[in-house]
C-alpha cells in the first residue's frame, strides 16, 4: 500500500478517502455497488459505523479495492458493528431517537390533522397505524418526522424512529428490528428470545400497556412491517414507504399529494429567504412549475439557492426550462431528484423496468397499458401487471375511472434517460415504428364506425380483432381517449412518407370529427392528409381533404381567413378532377368562410352557385351536399334580415329529407332533417312566431342529444333557450344555463351569446 492510503481512520473516514482518491462522486459509487446515496453518506458521516459484510463487500467492488485494501475496510466495519449489551431504563431510548424536526417544513395541514385526530383517539384495543405512501420525492419521511415531533407529547412512554432501509439491497429484517426495539424499550440482550416470532411476541407484550409513538421509516414491504405492529395498547405507529403496503390490514392511510404552487413557492421562501422570493416572484412560481411542485425538488433547489446566496432565482430558471438539463439542476450535494428515481427504479424486475422506460415514448400526458404494452413488446396482460406494480411502487399515477396512468413530469424525464441509455436509438425507433403501425390501424377501423356506409358491419383492419371496439360507442370512448397516440401515429406515418396510410386514416376519421368540432387537431389531421394525397399525386383525393381542412379552419379554430384560402385552393383542385361534388362543398366552405369575414354578398353568391350546380347532378350522392349549401344559404338570408325568404329555403331542405334520398341511410338523412327543423325553428323565431318556432327546436335537440353530437345540440340548446325566455318559460334559464356552460367547454363562439341571453333575463 503506497504512503497515505487509509489505514488507522475509522471504517466512515476510510471509505469517504478510498472514494476521493477513486475519483467518484457519491451518486456513482452508489450506483456502482447498489447502495442508496443516502446510506452512503451515513456511512461516511460516521452515521453508520458498521455496516453488515455483504454491503462491505460490494462497496469494495465498486471502489476497485485489492484484497488487502478490502480486507481493512471489513475490519474496520467489524469494529464498528454492535456488541451485544444490556439495555435497560430510559437511557435505552436514545438509541432510536427521533430526527431533528426540519424548522422549515411547509404545507400538509390537512394531513397532520388527521394524524393528531387519530392519536387523540388511540384506544388501549386498537393501537393505531397510520402507513404514509406516495412516489419517490414526497417528503413521506420529512413529514413523518413533523407528525412525530407534533404528536410526542400524547405518547409519554417513548417516541421511537427506526430505519428499515426498504430501498437498500439488504432491508433491515424483522428480526434485526425486533431486537433493535426491544433493546430501546429496556430489554436486556439476555432477554431478547432468538427467534423472529418470539420476539414479535414480546415486543408486543412489552408495548401493550403503554402509550408509545413508532417511526417505520422507509418500511420495503408489508412482510417486514407485520411484525412489528403492536397488537393492542394506546399506540401509534407511522409506517413510510415507497409502496402503498396494500396488504396491511386495517390501517389508517395518509396518501400525500403533491404540493399545490403556492405551497411550493412558500417551501422556497422558508429556505432561501422571503426577500429573494419577493425581489423575483415570477421566477420563484416558474421554479415550482419546473419542479413540479415535487417537495423533494424544490427543496433541492431552495438549497442550492441557499448556497449561492449570490446567484439570482432566474438563473436557475433559465438552467431548468431546458428539459435536458432539468435533472442535471436539481441536484445539492447529496441531495438529488435523479438519485431518488433511481433507487426505485434499480428495484424493479426487467420487465417493468422496461415498461417503465418505453411509457416515456407515449404521446400525450397519460396513457393506457396497451399502448405501453405495444412500445415495450409485451403482452397486453404482462404490460397490465406492470402498471399497476409500478402504480403501488409510487412511479405512476393511476386514473381515478379509466384505464390510464401518467407520469409525474420529473419521473418521465427520468424514464426518458434510462431509455436513451439503456435501449438505444434502433431500438425506440422500433418501438415508434410498432406501436403508430398499429394504431394507425386501430383507429381508422374506430374511425369507420362513424362512417355511414360502414358502421353497419364491423370494419375490417382493425390490428386485433379480439380487442376492438365492438360498436359506436365503445370506439368513440378508444378515440376520445387514445386521440394522442393515433395522432402521434398519423404524424409519424406523415413523416415517414407512409402517405395512403395518412389518407386511410384521415377519411376514415371524416364523420367521426363531425361529433367533435371543439377539438383543434382536426387542422392538423386534414393537413396532413391533403399533403399525403398531394405527394400521391391525386388532384381528386387532395381536393376532399382541403375542403375537410376548409371545414376544420372554419368551425374548430374559427380562422376564416385561413379556411377561405384553404377552399380555394381545393376549388382548383376540384375542377382540374372534374369532381363536381367537390367543386360544390368548395363554393361552400369558401361561402362558410366570407360569411365569417362579413363579405355576405360574396358569400350568398357562392352558395347560390354552389346549390345550382349540385341540384343539376342526377346522382344521389349530390343530395347531401345540396341540403348542406341549401340550410347555409337559408341561415345567411335570416342573418340578413330575409327570414321569409330563409324559412323557404328551409322548409324546401325538409321536404327533399321528407322525400328520401335512395342509396342514404335513414338515420342520416334524419339529421340533415333535424339540422332543417333547428334552422326552421330560427326562421319562426326572426319572425317573431315564438310559439310556432319551439317545436322544431326541441326536435332538433332531442335528434343532436341522442346522436350524442355536442357540436350540434349545445347550439341547438341555446337557440331553443331564446325562444323559451321570448316566451317567458320557466325552462329558459335553465336551458341557457346549460347552453352556456357546455359552448364554454367546447370553446364556442357562441358563448358570449348565451352569457348575452342571461344577463338580459329577469332577475
Amino acid at each position: 500500500m503506497c504512503s497515505g492510503t487509509p489505514g488507522t481512520e475509522d471504517f466512515g473516514q476510510q471509505l469517504r478517502a478510498l472514494r476521493t482518491r477513486a475519483g467518484l462522486s457519491q451518486e456513482a459509487l452508489a450506483h456502482a455497488c447498489g447502495v442508496s446515496v443516502r446510506a452512503l453518506a451515513d456511512m461516511e458521516r460516521g452515521r453508520t459505523r458498521g455496516p453488515q459484510r455483504r454491503t462491505v463487500e460490494s462497496l469494495a467492488e465498486g471502489l476497485g479495492l485489492d484484497e488487502e485494501t478490502a480486507g481493512r475496510l471489513e475490519k474496520a466495519a467489524a469494529l464498528g458493528r454492535p456488541r451485544p449489551r444490556a439495555a435497560t431504563g430510559p437511557g435505552a431510548h436514545s438509541a432510536l431517537a427521533l430526527p431533528r424536526d426540519i424548522q422549515d417544513f411547509t404545507a400538509r395541514g390537512p394531513a397532520l390533522a388527521r394524524l393528531l385526530e387519530l392519536a387523540a383517539d388511540a384506544a388501549p384495543a386498537r393501537p393505531a397505524v397510520s402507513v404514509v405512501s406516495g412516489q419517490p420525492g414526497l417528503g413521506k419521511t420529512a413529514f413523518a418526522v413533523h407528525a412525530a415531533h407534533r404528536l410526542a407529547p400524547y405518547f409519554p412512554d417513548g417516541q421511537f424512529a427506526l430505519d428499515l432501509h426498504g430501498m437498500d439491497p439488504e432491508p433491515t429484517t424483522p428480526r434485526d428490528a425486533l431486537a433493535r426495539l426491544l433493546r430501546a424499550m429496556g430489554v436486556a440482550d439476555t432477554a431478547v428470545p432468538p427467534g423472529t416470532d418470539d420476539r414479535a411476541g414480546l415486543w408486543r407484550s412489552v408495548v401493550r400497556d403503554r402509550r408509545v409513538l413508532l417511526l417505520l421509516d422507509n418500511a420495503a414491504d408489508e412482510a417486514q412491517v407485520r411484525p412489528l405492529l403492536p397488537g393492542t395498547g394506546p399506540s401509534l405507529t407511522l409506517v413510510t414507504s415507497r409502496h402503498t403496503l396494500a396488504g396491511l390490514e386495517s390501517v389508517h392511510r395518509t396518501d400525500l399529494a403533491l404540493l399545490r404552487r403556492e405551497e411550493a413557492v412558500e417551501l422556497l421562501t422558508r429556505i432561501v429567504g422571503p426577500e429573494r422570493v419577493a425581489a423575483e416572484a415570477q421566477a420563484a412560481r416558474d421554479l415550482a412549475d419546473l419542479c413540479g411542485h415535487l417537495p423533494l425538488a424544490v427543496r433541492i433547489a431552495g438549497q442550492r439557492l441557499h448556497g449561492r446566496p449570490h446567484e439570482r432565482l432566474g438563473k436557475l430558471v433559465a438552467r431548468l426550462t431546458a428539459e435536458g438539463r432539468r435533472l442535471d439542476g436539481l441536484q445539492a450535494g447529496s441531495l438529488g431528484v435523479r438519485a431518488a428515481f433511481a433507487l426505485s427504479y434499480r428495484q424493479l424486475p426487467p420487465d417493468t423496468r422496461t415498461f417503465l422506460r418505453r411509457a416515456a415514448l407515449a404521446a400525450g400526458p397519460d396513457f393506457s397499458p396497451e399502448t405501453v404494452a405495444l412500445l415495450a413488446d409485451l403482452p397486453y396482460d404482462e404490460a397490465a401487471a406492470c402498471a399497476e406494480e409500478l402504480t403501488d411502487a409510487g412511479l405512476l399515477q393511476s386514473d381515478p375511472a379509466a384505464d390510464r396512468y401518467r407520469f409525474h413530469d420529473l419521473l418521465k424525464l427520468y424514464a426518458a434517460e434510462q431509455s436513451a441509455a439503456e435501449d438505444g436509438p434502433e431500438v425506440r425507433e422500433a418501438a415508434l415504428d410498432r406501436a403508430a403501425e398499429w394504431m394507425l390501424r386501430r383507429a381508422t377501423a374506430a374511425g369507420l364506425r362513424f362512417d355511414v356506409e360502414h358502421h353497419r358491419s364491423a370494419p375490417h383492419g382493425d390490428p386485433d380483432p379480439a380487442s376492438a371496439p365492438a360498436g359506436r360507442e365503445e370506439a368513440r370512448v378508444w378515440l376520445e381517449a387514445e386521440r394522442a397516440q393515433w395522432l402521434a401515429a398519423l404524424r409519424r406515418a406523415h413523416d415517414t412518407g407512409r402517405h395512403r396510410q395518412v389518407l386511410d386514416m384521415a377519411e376514415a376519421m371524416h364523420w367521426f370529427s363531425d361529433l367533435n368540432q371543439h377539438w383543434e387537431l382536426w387542422v392538423e389531421v386534414f393537413r396532413r392528409s391533403a399533403d399525403a394525397a398531394r405527394a400521391l399525386g391525386s388532384r381528386q383525393e387532395e381536393a376532399v381533404h382541403l375542403n375537410y381542412l376548409a371545414w376544420a379552419y372554419n368551425l374548430c379554430v374559427h380562422d376564416p381567413r385561413a379556411a377561405l384560402s384553404t377552399a380555394d385552393t381545393a376549388l382548383v383542385a376540384a375542377r382540374e378532377s372534374d369532381d363536381q361534388l367537390q367543386v360544390g362543398w368548395a363554393l361552400g366552405y369558401g361561402a362558410a368562410a366570407l360569411h365569417r369575414l362579413g363579405r355576405a354578398e360574396e358569400a350568398h353568391d357562392r352558395l347560390h352557385r354552389a346549390a345550382r350546380l349540385l341540384a343539376a347532378q342526377d346522382a344521389p350522392q349530390a343530395r347531401l351536399p345540396e341540403l348542406t349549401m341549401l340550410n347555409s344559404l337559408g341561415t345567411y338570408l335570416r342573418q340578413a334580415d330575409r327570414p321569409e325568404e330563409a324559412l323557404a329555403i328551409h322548409r324546401r331542405s325538409a321536404e327533399i329529407c321528407g322525400a328520401g334520398i335512395p342509396g342514404q341511410p335513414e338515420e342520416l338523412i334524419a339529421m340533415y332533417h333535424a339540422v332543417a327543423q333547428q334552422q326552421i325553428g330560427n326562421d319562426l323565431a326572426a319572425l317573431g312566431r315564438w310559439a310556432d318556432a319551439e317545436a322544431p327546436l326541441r326536435h332538433a335537440l332531442a335528434h343532436f342529444e341522442d346522436a350524442q353530437m355536442p357540436a350540434w345540440s349545445e347550439p341547438a340548446r341555446l337557440d331553443l333557450g331564446q325562444v323559451l325566455r321570448a316566451l317567458g318559460h320557466p325552462e329558459a334559464r335553465d336551458t341557457l344555463l346549460a347552453a352556456r356552460d357546455a359552448l364554454t367547454e367546447l370553446k364556442s363562439p357562441r358563448r358570449s351569446e348565451a352569457s348575452a341571453a342571461l344577463d338580459e333575463l329577469p332577475r
